[in-house]
């Protein structure tokens, strides 16, 4: 954009790269409803708008300086490398100077980066491998892991609150989009049917510590793949009310947005990872609830963004967004696997390889079991067999823990594996009573290899340190004279693979699905 074009004198003048030093060529302008930013080659500045609009109020130097402080703070928790500095603007709006003194305007200062290089553009391009979503869910996770709860006394998370929230966006995408989202339409219909039904819900989650300060608009176009590594940006500095927000509904952000862009397997991915570090499969009762309304949201701002830009095609551009939240919608018959094999057996990396093709949330039995004891999932309890972590009543108590979550993933449309050994039938039996009560197809995937590729993979396992399960040889010998055998109505259910062999995923999927169809 060249300088004639621009109207504020600030800015117009900031486009000579003069203004940045020695070594800046050129500058471009991106100019937002709220925001200029100068790209300069090397580092991006960021100013805001002095505007007062019905959600922000940056009309004063002071407003300006103290959002821009926010911006820095806010955004510096998840991506340091990319937010510098806040840096004052002095002189005349018509001559600026960097960093100087008193300051006439302030500016967030980034280290610049590639378009290219956001997730919705490298989603598009395929260039995302699953590995980097697998270790952005542990970033996420922990991070959230760490942050401070909203107290009782403050108003965020409170049920009134989302529930306003989301209502009030449901009626403002209905403005927009008023054939999509009739009042009596299915979509509308069930956004106020289940904001009714989870009012109780969403006031536990307050008071068991959910409400958490995130990053509050956490999509793919606030992602940037970079170094390797998925790094958000673009925290919302301006309102604290949308982003002192339940973590579930910021992870289900990036599982919708997932889905919308056609990559189930990397939302899953994501997710399996993400609730297997917080644990947090409670938070399923509101994953769906938060995913259709994180759909309606990216669904308005497609649609006032086309009608902005009279080039875009509003349909086109909602069109991915109204059509995941229908599919959310539709009913389902979800996938109950249980592994089974003995320690060793390769369980784990077969599931793996599942959970972004079947796809599906896995439960591991490991981590479940430490987790019941406050331990890390690569904790050593020194346990003998039947002893410490490993008594009768502790694993009643872990099976009884993984029932109920997958009941939970049951209920929420999920496929859901339960990595365990299952080699005692009476547990397999609790989770089989468990599908047929919940509508869902019942698969046990048995794992099976030779003793001694066990007894090596096992030795293998402990000599590494880095894997949750505390299978010892001596625990081997104890489940090779113990196990129960699967039986000849069990075996109607059951795929068996030889962990021996590279994983065929995309045939061992259909075998999977086949198993568990429907009989009759």
């Amino acid at each position: 954009m060249s300088p004639q074009a621009v109207t504020d004198p600030l800015i117009r003048a900031m486009l000579h790269p003069g203004v940045f030093g020695r070594g800046v060529r050129s500058v471009e302008l991106i100019e937002t409803h709220i925001s200029w930013v100068l790209l300069t080659g090397t580092f991006a500045y960021k100013i805001k708008k002095p505007v007062r609009l019905p959600f922000l109020d940056f009309s004063t130097l002071e407003l300006r300086h103290h959002f821009c402080i926010e911006e820095l703070r806010l955004n510096r928790r998840l991506a340091p490398e990319l937010y510098l500095d806040v840096i004052p603007i002095g002189g005349p709006r018509e001559s600026p100077t960097l960093d100087a003194e008193p300051a006439t305007e302030y500016a967030v200062k980034m280290r610049e980066f590639p378009a290219a290089a956001r997730l919705d553009r490298q989603i598009t391009a395929g260039a995302i491998p699953k590995e980097a979503f697998h270790a952005f869910a542990g970033l996420l996770a922990e991070f959230h892991e760490a942050l401070p709860a909203a107290s009782a006394e403050t108003p965020y998370g409170e049920p009134e609150r989302v529930v306003s929230t989301v209502l009030t966006n449901l009626t403002e995408t209905q403005r927009y989009l008023p054939e999509d989202l009739a009042a009596g339409g299915v979509i509308s219909k069930w956004t106020v049917e289940r904001t009714a039904a989870l009012r109780r819900t969403l006031a536990e989650r307050k008071a068991g510590g959910s409400i958490k300060e995130g990053h509050g608009d956490l999509h793919l176009e606030n992602l940037v793949y970079l170094d390797k590594r998925i790094v958000p940006f673009d925290a919302l500095e301006f309102d604290p009310n949308l982003r002192w927000l339940d973590v579930m509904d910021e992870a289900a952000f990036i599982v919708m947005d997932l889905l919308a862009h056609g990559r189930r397997d990397l939302a899953f991915t994501f997710l399996s990872r993400y609730l297997e570090i917080t644990g947090d499969y409670a938070g399923l009762t509101v994953l769906a609830y938060y995913q259709l309304y994180r759909t309606l949201v990216r669904a308005k701002v497609r649609a006032i963004k086309s009608l902005q830009d009279q080039s875009a095609a509003t349909d086109a551009a909602t069109a991915p967004y109204l059509d995941l939240a229908r599919t959310l919608l539709e009913p389902r018959s979800p996938v109950l696997l249980l592994t089974h094999g003995l320690s060793g057996s390769g369980k784990t990396t077969v599931t793996e390889h599942l959970i972004p093709e079947l796809p599906a949330i896995r439960l591991r039995s490991d981590i479940e079991r430490k987790r019941l004891f406050g331990l890390s999932a690569n904790a050593r309890s020194g346990s003998d067999p039947g002893e410490g972590l490993y008594t009768a009543t502790t694993t009643r108590r872990l099976y009884a823990t993984l029932q109920g979550f997958a009941r939970l993933a049951l209920q929420s449309g999920l496929n859901v594996i339960v990595d365990a050994t299952f080699l005692r039938r009476e547990d397999r039996e609790g989770f089989r009573r468990l599908a047929r009560k919940e509508l869902a197809r019942f698969v046990v995937l048995d794992c099976a290899a030779p003793e001694a590729e066990l007894r090596q993979r096992i030795d293998e396992r402990r000599f590494a340190g880095e894997d949750p399960s505390e299978a010892t040889l001596q625990v081997l010998d104890h489940q090779l004279r113990t196990c129960e055998l699967l039986t000849e109505e069990e075996l109607e259910h059951t795929v068996t693979v030889d962990t021996r062999l590279p994983v065929a995923v995309p045939e061992l999927v259909k075998r999977i699905h086949a198993c568990g169809a429907p009989r009759g």
